[in-house]
């Protein structure tokens, strides 16, 4: 049977984000059914994470992940109260007793049970990977990008598992039957990317460049204890788009080489789909949430497409730090990782949370509940995100006030974007701050932006002591510095620039005279102060 057919056949035949649907592209390697209602044809319409501080607020077919939970006692109690959801989610082994398979009768909530070797991140990703994104599309639109369903596919007509990767070997999507591989596959399949030691073995054997200048299949003998592949390149002309890896014990016979170079050929187009399909979506949701952000009349509208709350929210302001030498290319590709990572990070915390790219920052609305600290508890969000993503995305974050309402987004959006711009200054790197804590530092960035689009300059004491400087090589703003800074202190400061305290108290004494400065004045004392941290001199 030709590739094409078989996998139009897969396409008619199979529902699109069912609860069966998921579990079949999922397969046993990552979930599994341990207590079930009946046929599992619910359709699924996300992922919650199951919070027992929280008040429970699931909507209709959604997946709850239950962490923590156990007991099959707790397990009866939850699916008490997980009303109209398509299924709760338990860490294996699941405590199925009488009482649970009753409740799940009772409730037609089905249970799964969760791999161990799998985090609730990882099912996290994988589950919303395999969702529609609904959200923009509009009603009964299929969505073309059904890689899953290409890779069993693949899988059925090479009798081996299958994924499918893209150029930095992450994975697109991936076939049944995992469970057969070596436990490298595995651990691919979980983390969503061939773990680096495989790629530096796979580097330093060449196979990486044979894939890449052949268009055939190509077989690649592992050894020790790993299971070889067959690979071949998904190309769009000269453009390399992924590949195809299959797990195999011998060399593809020529029929089924044949096999894998058409499938090949459906993949580059289904990528160049997903690729043309993403990028709308992603400009829309862009164009939508920029709408949001700057709170006018289309605002509410523009939420309302979005699915965000319209009130009790908190901006949040995304940008990769440093690496500005980088491929250009390859950044965009980091930016846009970067915001799916956000999206995830704010969708799994409320689900009416929402996050897009805007130009190089990613933006994110969080909605929270009224119980105070809004912006220390964004904060803490925040920094979550980054201790999750890494050193795999270094990046900051500036997290606006608390908006009312949607009028006082775009306020928030603005906290956001300079409390985001106070950390750019002061060059750091994997950092969060809320705005209210670096307030007064963008407020002095503000003041250096007016005094430079007006092109003014140092006046009075300290213009005076920096042309003395200038003129006899003299320390004498580094002098009124350091004693500024020490609140006085002639021991302190002196130390702070490596002099003895009498000569500090002579170069003091000094300033006062050439820059007419009376340090006993406060107005004066703050004038000089400011002028030294706009002009930055």
């Amino acid at each position: 049977m030709s590739i094409y057919v078989h996998y139009r056949e897969r396409m008619t035949n199979r529902p699109r984000a069912s609860l069966q649907r998921i579990l079949e592209d999922l397969g046993s390697t990552v979930l599994d059914v341990a207590a079930s209602p009946g046929e599992l044809d619910a359709e699924v319409t996300g992922v919650h994470i199951y919070d027992p501080l929280d008040e429970l607020l699931l909507p209709a077919g959604g997946i709850l992940l239950a962490v923590g939970v156990d007991r099959a006692e707790q397990i009866c109690a939850l699916l008490d109260v997980a009303g109209p959801a398509a299924g709760i989610v338990v860490k294996q082994p699941v405590d199925v007793d009488e009482l649970v398979r009753a409740k799940v009768l009772e409730t037609g909530v089905a249970v799964l049970g969760l791999t161990r070797a799998a985090s609730w991140a990882q099912v996290t990703t994988l589950l919303r990977s395999l969702l529609a994104e609904g959200d923009l599309a509009e009603p009964g639109e299929v969505s073309p990008d059904d890689l899953f369903s290409l890779a069993n596919a693949v899988c059925a007509l090479l009798d081996a598992p299958v994924t499918i990767e893209d150029r930095s070997s992450m994975v697109l999507a991936y076939s049944e039957r995992q469970d057969e591989a070596d436990p490298g596959r595995v651990e691919t399949v979980l983390g969503r990317q061939v773990p680096q030691r495989y790629q530096r073995m796979l580097e330093e054997r060449g196979f990486f460049r044979q894939l890449y200048q052949s268009r055939e299949p190509v077989y690649m003998k592992l050894g020790d204890d790993i299971i070889d592949r067959v690979a071949i390149a998904v190309r769009s002309g000269d453009e390399i788009l992924g590949s195809i890896w299959a797990a195999v014990r011998e060399p593809l016979t020529e029929q089924r080489q044949r096999a894998l170079t058409d499938a090949a050929k459906i993949v580059a187009l289904q990528l160049l789909r997903q690729r043309a399909g993403a990028d709308t979506r992603r400009r829309l949701r862009a164009d939508l949430l920029s709408t949001v952000l700057a709170g006018g009349r289309d605002a509410a509208e523009a939420a309302g497409r979005l699915g965000v709350a319209s009130e009790r929210l908190c901006v949040l302001a995304a940008q990769l730090s440093g690496g500005s030498g980088t491929d250009a290319a390859l950044r965009e590709s980091d930016r846009h990782r970067l915001c799916d990572a956000l999206a995830l990070h704010v969708g799994a915390i409320h689900p009416r949370a929402a996050a897009a790219l805007v130009g190089s920052v990613a933006y994110a609305v969080l909605p929270l509940h009224a119980i105070g600290d809004e912006e220390r508890r964004a904060v803490r969000v925040a920094e979550s995100f980054l201790a999750r993503v890494g050193p795999r995305h270094a990046a900051n974050i500036g997290v606006g006030r608390l908006a009312a309402n949607l009028t006082e987004v775009a306020r928030s959006r603005a906290d956001a974007d300079r409390a985001l711009r106070v950390l750019r200054a002061r060059e750091a790197s994997g950092a969060v701050a809320g705005y209210s804590a670096v307030h007064f530092e963008s407020l002095l960035l503000q003041l250096s932006d007016l005094v430079e689009a007006e092109e003014q300059a140092p006046t009075g004491p300290y213009e005076r002591l920096l042309a003395y400087d200038a003129e006899h090589g003299s320390e004498l703003v580094a002098t009124l510095r350091a004693y500024l800074d020490a609140f006085g202190d002639v021991n302190a400061a002196s130390a702070m620039v490596h002099v003895h305290a009498n000569t500090f108290r002579y170069r003091l004494k000094r300033l006062t005279e050439i820059g007419e400065l009376d340090l006993a004045d406060p107005d004066a004392r703050l004038t000089v102060m400011l002028q030294m941290r706009i002009f930055g001199r």
